[in-house]
């Protein structure tokens, strides 16, 4: 089984990679079309802000390439900003379009929360799924500005920070944590180990 990592010069690729390796994933950093394609699965990282990570995905023809592996039922993990740019856009430096994978919108998270978020906050699991499964209560690593705003059925567990945030997020079979996974100790790998199982999953029905 083999992982793609996208490389677009605006994720934290590398701790995402070790992640990987310490659960016993095999993973690859890349930004070659062929590679993405032919992976299991494609993680999404992201750090920075939403209108420059578009524009790097677009300048790598990255765009097209990830909706086809999902339209091909490829799971694909968006982490941090990566699960930003899997919705539909972003209020961030204006308007601008995301990738259309999970109906909603990234707005900036209310004057009455401090900005950024930074810091750990308790998961409140919403619906079962592969990625939330035996994770509530259970506190994960947050460092962002905006948020998602999405309808609940998309909404797999939140957390409380004077807004409801969601934390994951799913529609079929790409999923998105606003949280860093790679960061967050047991539970962050616990929560890479429910992506893995998806995609073993998925690879089974191919």
């Amino acid at each position: 089984m083999q992982i793609a990592i996208v490389d677009y010069d605006t994720g934290n690729t590398k701790s995402v990679s070790k992640a990987l390796d310490f659960i016993g994933l095999k993973n690859k950093i890349t930004a070659v079309e062929k590679e993405i394609l032919a992976a299991d699965g494609i993680i999404l990282p992201g750090v920075g802000a939403f209108p420059q990570a578009m524009a790097a995905l677009e300048e790598r023809d990255l765009i097209a390439v990830l909706q086809e592996a999902v339209a091909h039922g490829k799971p694909l993990l968006g982490v941090c900003l990566g699960m930003q740019l899997l919705l539909d856009s972003s209020d961030e430096h204006g308007y601008t379009q995301g990738l259309g994978l999970i109906p909603g919108h990234a707005k900036l998270l209310p004057d009455t929360a401090k900005i950024p978020h930074m810091g750990w906050n308790q998961l409140e699991v919403k619906q079962d799924c592969p990625l939330a499964h035996g994770q509530d209560g259970n506190f994960v690593y947050y460092v962002h500005s905006y948020y998602a705003e999405c309808e609940p059925k998309y909404v797999m567990a939140s957390s409380d920070y004077s807004v409801e945030i969601p934390g994951i997020i799913a529609n079929e079979n790409v999923y998105g944590a606003q949280f860093h996974p790679e960061k967050s100790g047991q539970a962050g790998l616990e929560i890479l180990q429910g992506f893995k199982e998806v995609i073993e999953c998925a690879s089974s029905q191919q």
